[in-house]
């Protein structure tokens, strides 16, 4: 009995020995994990409720058609505070749309520019400067729509941005370049619409003597 207590105490000893080494890094180990757990949990509770508000900010703007003060206001306010989700260029595209059909190009012309300088997709930038290169077509600033189609864009948008191309082009009178921009409109049309688009392009291009 005598032996087998002081077998219990050596071992006492060594857990506490092992304790007073090891234990308190142990603790502080515990603890910085379940703060990382906890704070991953916060941080995506805080994504998804920027996410949710986001998207309540985005389905305002689009279905403020015909109230391009709404659209602006929450556009605005999604540019404001979730300037960094997918809602921001997708809301600003689409405001830009509506200011543009309430005639206030000004702020349609200030929407569409963010979009260019900011979304991450080549795509969606090349969406907004062919809508912004169409209104300062419409403004009479010819110099700066070619400026903003300048750039090649994506393939699917190639036919939409020769055809504005051969539009301002022709509007200045340069009817050689009009007729090679709209040429490669025809060439470059693909998708569900190319057939409607080389008939209208056509049309622009018979206009100017330069059937195919």
């Amino acid at each position: 009995m005598a032996a087998f207590d002081l077998e219990e105490q050596e071992q006492i000893s060594q857990l506490k020995a092992w304790w007073d080494e090891y234990g308190k890094k142990l603790v502080a180990l515990g603890v910085i994990v379940l703060m990382a757990v906890v704070g991953r949990s916060v941080w995506q509770n805080h994504r998804d409720g920027q996410a949710s508000e986001a998207s309540a900010l985005y389905a305002s703007v689009l279905t403020a058609e015909g109230n391009p003060q709404q659209a602006r206001e929450a556009a605005g306010r999604i540019l404001q505070n979730y300037d960094s989700t997918a809602y921001a260029y997708l809301g600003a595209l689409a405001s830009g749309k509506i200011q543009a059909q309430a005639n206030d190009l000004q702020n349609a012309a200030s929407q569409l520019s963010w979009v260019v300088t900011n979304a991450p997709e080549a795509s969606v930038r090349d969406i907004a400067r062919l809508r912004l290169a169409a209104l300062q077509f419409d403004q009479g600033d010819h110099a700066a729509a070619l400026s903003t189609l300048a750039a090649a864009p994506v393939d699917e948008l190639a036919a939409g941005f020769a055809d504005l191309r051969g539009d301002i082009l022709a509007a200045d009178g340069n009817l050689d370049e009009a007729r090679e921009a709209y040429r490669k409109a025809l060439d470059t049309a693909t998708g569900g619409s190319a057939a409607r688009v080389r008939e209208i392009v056509q049309v622009k291009l018979d206009a100017l003597g330069g059937a195919r």
